[in-house]
């Protein structure tokens, strides 16, 4: 990707004024974020940028689960666009990694993910067969581990 930057055959997304940096990827694990300006010329370089890397190393591009989510972008481009890559339009906000991204952290249907999480880490367990200590274990377990991973990337209201 960073050749088809440095080669003006994809724009990425430029962010500051001063000394400003253009961002065209992210990587997490086997999790790629790929950012760029609206243009055709961008969908034609995403499109042959993961067609060559599925044929340079032999994995699969799995575009069922990859999506094309825009901002101020219409619904229509939106659609030819990802008709084009072979994806699925997305809409903000949308999890990744559990997390809300694109929403308003100060707003309570924010939060309503975490929250479903910890109830459903809590009901797993049928609390009636547990000693008052060991509620309080998977208790402590639940509520130290998730709202921690979430309070780490946002500011709770």
């Amino acid at each position: 990707m960073e050749a088809m930057v440095a080669q003006n055959l994809f724009t990425g997304y430029r962010i500051g004024d001063v000394d400003s940096i253009s961002v065209s990827h992210l990587q997490f694990a086997d999790d790629t974020l790929l950012l760029g300006v609206k243009s055709w010329a961008n969908v034609r370089a995403l499109r042959a940028v993961l067609v060559l890397f599925e044929t340079m190393s032999g994995l699969k591009v799995n575009f069922h689960k990859s999506m094309l989510v825009g901002v101020n972008i219409s619904d229509s481009w939106l659609g030819e666009a990802a008709s084009a890559l072979c994806c699925k339009v997305g809409k903000i906000p949308f999890l990744y990694l559990g997390l809300p991204i694109g929403g308003d952290p100060r707003r309570l249907c924010f939060w309503e993910p975490v929250l479903a999480r910890i109830k459903n880490r809590l009901s797993g367990w049928n609390s009636r067969f547990l000693s008052f200590g060991g509620r309080l274990v998977l208790l402590k377990s639940v509520l130290t581990s998730l709202p921690v991973y979430a309070l780490s990337f946002f500011k709770a209201p």
